[in-house]
């Protein structure tokens, strides 16, 4: 719970309550099937992607924000960094009442690769419901944050059919999966439509089914990759080995030392968290060993990486991960020396800390190690900002009441050892904003993995309790 105790405001009367569960209740069914809609769409924001299926996706979702009542629907994009133009999102606008404030609801349309459909128990983009979870590339995320929202929109535009209640903004993005490359762009563009008293961000996770949370800690981001030099050419591994160096050998110890032999991160120099991110992690429920290495499939007899709780390690401290290498798979690989060999580092920093000191970190790290002399570079692709909430908001104590009342259990204050960049963008634009990060998904939903997601049960819970937020921020 948060260390000091959030401003309240009178929860709505039980009859407003109640309403509010019967509206959802029948409304649950057919965002359901919306939800099967989008899905069926294979919106994969990656390059290597047909971006077509992304400009239907967002079609398909400004149509169902239309036609769920809001009168300001809109297609927007900004460039990138690049010039390239970035990909459409959707801006779906009610303007507030007077004295009301405006809530702006965050998810996003475009969803991760699927990998090899073979590896996948069904059609990743056919959804399909076995045992109360319905399976398929972005049932969880985000395509479930969308429908959220719009079983929220249209449970508060039937309470309220005279104009009342809070103004709603609907900002579906459609490249959050690449790293939302356009987004401060956007926000310079298009940030007054953005303006918001509270922001709802539907794009992370319960602590466990039956469990809601609110997520008040992200990482941070660096992604890298760094490459070994050491021929101008191919060699023969018989004729020339023993003596010409190996690139992808010295790659190989180059990556081990960024670890220490306790799986702890071996790189200093990437981040301490600020004060007030410490408030903030210090009041987040812990993560037991014992169901974080159920959770994660974790191996019997593996030891975890690093040291200290579960929650410290993945939550706020520093994590490096190897998440590509380019070499010849051992299926095809021919008896030869390469020249060259690369490989893309992720690292995930401390909430508050800075990434592109992070970054330099990095680099300073892998310039440094004994390579005999071989050519390394380390180039930056990516990086991103943590977030660390104010949990002392008006928001805040509302989000806390409609979650109690949707699962009928308190919520826990969790951190999330990925990244959101945007959510530290939002922040800044709209600092006096309450941005409540909240959950579609569950350990089991294996969001990005194969497999993905989402308890059927628990989305229903997500949209109660989102429908009854905006209640419990409307004013009477």
């Amino acid at each position: 719970m948060p260390d000091q105790p959030a401003a309240a405001l009178p929860a709505p009367p039980e009859d407003v309550v109640a309403g509010t569960r019967a509206l959802v209740e029948g409304l649950v069914p057919t965002v359901l099937d919306d939800l099967r809609a989008l899905v069926a769409v294979p919106s994969v924001s990656a390059a290597a992607f047909d971006q077509s299926h992304v400009e239907r996706s967002a079609q398909e979702v400004a149509r169902l924000l239309r036609e769920a009542g809001l009168p300001e629907v809109e297609l927007l994009r900004s460039a990138r960094p690049d010039g390239s133009p970035g990909a459409p999102a959707v801006v779906a606008r009610r303007p507030a009442p007077d004295g009301a404030p405006t809530v702006l609801l965050y998810a996003h349309h475009d969803v991760q690769p699927p990998g090899e459909a073979s590896d996948w128990s069904s059609d990743p983009f056919v959804a399909t419901e076995r045992d109360g979870r319905l399976y398929g590339r972005g049932a969880a995320d985000d395509k479930a944050g969308v429908c959220a929202h719009l079983a929220a929109v249209r449970a508060h535009l039937a309470a309220h059919p005279d104009g009342s209640g809070v103004g709603l903004t609907v900002f579906v993005e459609g490249e959050e999966e690449i790293g939302s490359p356009s987004f401060q762009a956007f926000l310079a563009e298009h940030g007054e439509r953005l303006r918001a008293d509270v922001l709802v961000v539907a794009d992370s996770t319960n602590a466990a089914v039956g469990t809601p949370a609110l997520t008040t800690t992200l990482r941070g981001l660096v992604q890298a990759v760094v490459e070994v030099r050491t021929l101008d050419h191919t060699l023969h591994s018989g004729m020339y080995g023993g003596a010409a160096p190996d690139p992808l050998a010295l790659l190989v110890r180059l990556l081990a030392s960024l670890h220490a032999d306790d799986g702890s991160v071996a790189v200093p120099g990437l981040g301490e968290m600020p004060e007030h991110a410490r408030r903030a992690a210090a009041a987040q429920d812990g993560w037991d060993e014992a169901v974080y290495r159920e959770e994660a499939g974790v191996l019997d007899g593996v030891e975890l990486a690093g040291t200290g709780s579960v929650a410290d390690r993945v939550w706020t401290g520093p994590a490096l991960t190897v998440i590509g290498i380019d070499g010849p798979d051992v299926a095809h690989a021919s008896n030869t020396l390469r020249p060259s060999a690369r490989a893309r580092v992720s690292v995930r920093i401390p909430p508050g800390a800075d990434p592109e000191a992070a970054f330099a970190a990095l680099r300073a790290h892998v310039l440094a190690q004994p390579l005999r002399g071989a050519q390394v570079d380390v180039v930056a692709e990516e990086h991103g900002h943590g977030f660390a909430a104010d949990t002392t908001s008006t928001g805040y104590a509302a989000a806390r009441w409609a979650l109690a009342t949707a699962w009928g259990s308190e919520p826990a204050d969790i951190g999330v050892g990925g990244s959101i960049p945007f959510i530290a963008d939002l922040d800044r634009v709209f600092p006096g904003a309450s941005v409540l990060v909240t959950g579609v998904e569950d350990p089991d939903s294996r969001a990005h993995g194969t497999d993905e997601s989402l308890h059927v049960g628990e989305f229903a819970r997500v949209c109660l309790a989102e429908a009854l937020l905006l209640e419990a921020l409307s004013p009477r």
